[in-house]
């Protein structure tokens, strides 16, 4: 055997839950996921289960989203969601009949939005948890949990308990949606310092992975590079990128994805119609949104779009697949010789990248897998866990600060349009754990008032504000959220000090701002000690 391949899906949403309006345009992000990206891999799956191909991975699922997923409101939404979809992919196909560029795609996708109706409503039962539950007691899936709201934890390593309390609810509310207790955490955007695996091992979670540079740039030399995982002093095992493999899926310049043949991300019917032929679609005020409608494959960087040929974009995945396979082997192939083990090549990505902005990544992953069940001989699939039971000995170094971030450190989530918030969330975090100390035994509305305090703080500190205000898109929106739930803690935090706790907005608060409905304050308390 050449070597391991172990490819890994981080899938994340932010929590986006607005009970108090009928529609709410930032609810797509997950509607748009589930129907582009977490069906679409499910269905992979299956078939590749169906046809006895053999396969193994890692999905990362991030709490934020697995509350998403699990939520009665949110599923009905998304039902409703589709059959907008559906009538409106049923006027296209009115609309482009006898355009023999146009008019085979609008049935594509028809088609496409019945099957996820029938496969979210009837197969899944709505459940997609449970669904990716029986893949990992199926053993195709090891799976593996994230920060409780996704912090990128580098900023809040002034505050331990807070880093702490990110990683134990995160624990917790894992073992809620799927039963079993996870084995590794994802880091957010792989944001990593010196000291946080103490929190991983305190929960008894034994790997994480890192961008490439948090290894080679330890306080040694790591051995293998990056094609074989170290140990922290602590024993947490860390994992590094391979960048030959990131740079083939992720980059934009050198990337699969932006093939000219593939479907161009951003040529989207809910952008160029007029406003009458969107229909139900549209949001209040005729808001346009993405609708998933796009005929046009991003052809060359200048002149017209040609229109997506849906059968050569997948002859192409097929290429890419074979390309990937090839390139990977000859890799391992070089670096066995001077190891004492087969390398390990190490290949995480956003899973909402494929289906939601690589259209066909789905179909890609499905030949990729079917490639590497075909070269198990050479290179062999493997999770972590996989890897560390055949392979226990692991050099042990100090790992440095690092993300996969824009420039590999924080300048993302740590700069002049963001980082205003963290005095907030510092502040905050030091208060929630006076509560905690201050009333450490509280029943009935205190209480409450206690769980909510700790949901708004969790929610104040998703990285996902930050990203968004570094990255100039719904920036208002982000601002918003930030600001509501700091608001919200102050809030609380102020009348349970004052003992003037408000019976009736707490009600309201409970009901907009549920995640993590078993949560419990007093782990706070107990994540500062």
């Amino acid at each position: 055997m050449r070597g391991y391949l172990a490819l890994v899906l981080h899938s994340h949403l932010p929590f986006v839950r607005h009970p108090e309006a009928e529609r709410f345009l930032e609810e797509n992000w997950l509607y748009e996921a589930i129907t582009e990206t977490y069906l679409p891999l499910l269905a992979v799956f299956e078939r590749l289960e169906r046809d006895g191909v053999p396969f193994r991975l890692t999905l990362s699922v991030s709490p934020s989203l697995a509350e998403m997923l699990g939520d009665p409101l949110l599923q009905s939404r998304y039902l409703s969601h589709l059959e907008r979809l559906q009538e409106l992919a049923e006027r296209e196909v009115n609309r482009t009949w006898g355009d023999a560029r146009l008019s085979g795609l609008a049935r594509m996708y028809l088609e496409r939005f019945r099957a996820c109706r029938e496969a979210y409503e009837g197969k899944y039962q709505r459940n997609l948890l449970a669904a990716l539950a029986g893949l990992e007691q199926r053993g195709h899936l090891e799976l593996i949990t994230s920060c409780a709201s996704h912090s990128f934890l580098p900023t809040l390593s002034l505050v331990p308990h807070a880093v702490r309390s990110q990683v134990a609810v995160a624990v917790r509310s894992h073992i809620r949606h799927f039963g079993g207790y996870p084995r590794g955490f994802w880091l957010p955007e792989c944001g990593y310092y010196p000291g946080v695996e103490e929190f991983l091992r305190e929960q008894d979670l034994h790997y994480t992975f890192l961008e490439t540079h948090g290894l080679l740039y330890a306080d040694r030399r790591p051995r293998y590079g990056v094609y074989a995982p170290v140990a922290c002093p602590n024993k947490v095992a860390v994992f590094g990128r391979d960048p030959d493999s990131a740079r083939a899926v992720w980059s934009s310049e050198e990337g699969y994805p932006g093939d000219p043949v593939y479907r161009e991300f951003y040529r989207d019917i809910g952008f160029e119609l007029p406003l009458e032929d969107l229909g139900p679609f549209l949001y209040d005020g005729g808001l346009r949104a993405h609708t998933g409608i796009k005929y046009w494959a991003i052809t060359a960087a200048e002149g017209d779009k040609a229109p997506y040929q849906r059968e050569a974009a997948l002859k192409k995945c097929e290429e890419h697949a074979e390309q990937f396979v090839r390139d990977r082997l000859h890799q391992a192939e070089r670096l066995r010789p001077h190891m004492d083990r087969p390398p390990l090549i190490v290949c995480p990505y956003d899973a909402e990248l494929f289906g939601h902005w690589w259209f066909e990544g789905p179909e890609w992953i499905e030949a990729l897998l079917r490639r590497l069940a075909r070269s198990a001989e050479k290179l062999r699939m493997v999770t972590a866990s996989d890897y560390l039971e055949a392979h226990s000995e692991l050099q042990v170094l100090q790992p440095c600060f690092s993300s996969w971030g824009n420039k590999g450190y924080a300048e993302v989530w740590l700069e002049s349009s963001n980082d205003w918030i963290y005095r907030h969330l510092h502040k905050q975090a030091e208060r929630m754990q006076d509560l905690a100390r201050r009333f450490p035994n509280e029943k009935g509305l205190r209480r409450r008032a206690l769980n909510q305090a700790f949901r708004e703080l969790l929610l104040a500190q998703a990285s996902d504000w930050a990203f968004i205000m570094k990255t100039g898109t719904t920036v208002p929106y982000a601002v918003k959220r930030t600001r509501e739930h700091i608001h919200n803690f102050t809030r609380i935090f102020e009348t349970v000090m004052e003992n003037e706790i408000e019976q009736e907005w707490l009600l309201g608060l409970e009901a907009r701002n549920n995640i993590f409905p078993e949560i419990d304050y007093r782990l706070f308390g107990k994540a500062s000690t």
